[in-house]
């Protein structure tokens, strides 16, 4: 198990989670999501499209007695995120296994929304998530393409207040006797909540 008095949160080193072949939020970008979703402990929170669990574990961390529901349809998405909530000690981590938008009936409505992973179905997802929404929640969305985003903004119109940001990432790499930046996608954070909340 990882000390984590030793590393803290939000922002723990992506080296330290296991990995495998399914997607995962890179550090950078997770701190800033989980900065725009306010959490607070005692929150109900989804991560839509869990993938290696990376912002399941750091929610959980970040929310005491409140409960993350880690939604992802993969079998080895499944696995490596309640790898990794065993190897950070979170027990408030409930993994799903099953399609979003579908299998959200099944959960307890959310304080809190992170999509993630949409296997394009990201406007049903969308509207399902936000119709379940608790007054005075939040929507995080990462997108990497442009299309992401603008489908994000298209589902959040009516009532809802929204924030975009990019970021750029770059991380210098030892290239023989030295250092170069190197580039991630830029990424798209968008952050949603009802008008007059």
């Amino acid at each position: 198990m990882i000390n984590m008095k030793e590393y803290g949160v939000p922002g723990i080193p992506d080296s330290l989670f296991a990995r495998g072949t399914v997607p995962m939020t890179k550090e950078e970008i997770r701190v800033l999501t989980l900065s725009k979703a306010r959490l607070v402990p005692g929150l109900v929170v989804w991560d839509i499209g869990s993938g290696t669990g990376s912002i399941s574990v750091e929610a959980a961390i970040m929310t005491p007695g409140g409960t993350v529901y880690a939604v992802e349809k993969s079998a080895e998405g499944c696995r490596l995120t309640g790898e990794n909530c065993l190897l950070f000690g979170v027990e408030n981590v409930k993994v799903v296994k099953g399609e979003a938008p579908g299998v959200l009936a099944t959960l307890p409505s959310p304080d809190r929304i992170v999509i993630g992973g949409s296997g394009g179905r990201l406007k049903s997802i969308i509207t399902a998530a936000r119709d379940r929404l608790n007054t005075g929640g939040r929507i995080v969305i990462n997108a990497v393409t442009l299309e992401t985003l603008g489908s994000s903004l298209e589902s959040l119109q009516d009532g809802w207040e929204t924030e975009v940001i990019q970021v750029s990432v770059s991380k210098a790499r030892v290239m023989g006797a030295s250092r170069l930046m190197k580039a991630y996608n830029p990424v798209y954070i968008i952050t949603a909540w009802r008008c007059g909340v």
